[in-house]
């Protein structure tokens, strides 16, 4: 069968891989249908790394992902604990936790002191045609949701724990550094929350008009001026409530703590290419922020897949797909992301059809 595989920064490959085994217990073997290429994707294609995680060998990468189910293993119950049928179509957590640390009997699997995670090196991930998946970490998709939409439910459970992080109030006021998906499906669960007003800056016109759209009172692009700048002229110097950072790209870190207001909140979801992090350090002291770091999610996918299926939230997932590409042009699709080509936002790479 095939499989797309990282040998190194930039060097994506078509290979032929064997056929994955029989699903043990508490598996299940899926036929992959779609999968999303996210920004973390693009640092791992990159630089042949992400943080300290470093590609030693060639990697099947692809952590946003749905599938149909063709076999099942002894055991193989889903993430609510029903067993799981051969003809099933499932959106997949990424992230297997051990449920046995500390961190685990504490409720913060997304903390695990033995975490595995699907494309994240040395784990396989989904740009393969089939692959064998723990049990637990499928959640079935409703018939009234595409593969894309399941693709999608990884990103909105990001987003929503950012917004939990973020402990939002009714009547807050909001900046959302970052139009990306990630930043657009915060913004939107921001909004749910009740937060108003909420402003959005990115580096790019497309993104920051598809943020208008997507929840924010308003939108610009950093060439329009200094969005620090701009926050304290529209707060009168206050700055706002809480920041979600979902950038991290060259001074969006200090940017985020000079528009947070005293006593604020900081949350931080995006990944520097550097694995560093930079902030004047009096600035967050003396305003007292509250800095949140995003580590992925806690059991979020059933809310997830309601938000997907709810009229009255409006969380239109197929809205964020501007590019569709079969694995064979997994490459071309990489490279398409990595430049920010105009009006990219998420690039889906399907893999066979749930039909």
């Amino acid at each position: 069968m095939l499989a797309a595989r990282l040998y190194g920064a930039r060097d994506m490959r078509i290979d032929e891989v064997p056929e994955p085994p029989p699903p043990g217990p508490g598996e299940v073997q899926i036929a992959v249908t779609a999968v999303g290429i996210c920004g973390s994707d693009l640092h791992t294609y990159e630089d042949g790394r992400i943080g300290n995680t470093t590609v030693e060998s060639p990697l099947i990468m692809g952590h946003e992902f749905a599938g149909v189910v063709v076999a099942v293993g002894p055991d193989a119950y889903d993430g609510l604990h029903e067993l799981l049928q051969p003809g099933q179509r499932v959106a997949v957590d990424p992230a297997t936790p051990c449920w046995h640390c500390e961190m685990c009997e504490h409720g913060h699997p997304n903390l695990c002191l033995n975490l595995s995670f699907y494309g994240l090196w040395p784990h396989d991930g989904a740009l393969q045609e089939r692959f064998n998946v723990t049990a637990r970490n499928c959640f079935p998709i409703p018939d009234a949701l595409s593969d894309a939409d399941g693709v999608l439910l990884e990103p909105l459970g990001v987003a929503i724990h950012s917004a939990d992080l973020g402990n939002l109030h009714v009547t807050d006021s909001a900046v959302v550094l970052g139009c990306g998906p990630i930043g657009l499906l915060t913004m939107k669960m921001a909004r749910l929350a009740g937060a108003d007003p909420i402003y959005a800056f990115d580096r790019f016109p497309w993104r920051a008009e598809k943020a208008k759209s997507w929840g924010a009172t308003d939108a610009w692009t950093l060439d329009e001026g200094d969005p620090v700048a701009h926050i304290n002229e529209l707060t009168n110097g206050r700055g706002v409530d809480v920041v979600f950072e979902a950038a991290w790209a060259d001074q969006s870190i200090q940017q985020a703590a000079d528009m947070a207001r005293l006593g604020g909140r900081l949350v931080l979801i995006g990944i520097p290419g550097t694995d560093q992090m930079t902030m004047q350090h009096s600035v967050a002291r003396r305003k007292g922020l509250t800095i949140m770091m995003v580590r992925r999610m806690k059991h979020v996918y059933p809310r997830a897949i309601h938000l997907a299926l709810s009229e009255a939230a409006h969380v239109d997932l197929e809205d964020l797909v501007s590019h569709r590409m079969p694995l064979q042009d997994v490459g071309q699709a990489f490279a398409m992301n990595a430049r920010y080509e105009a009006g990219v936002h998420k690039v889906i790479v399907e893999i066979s059809s749930s039909s």
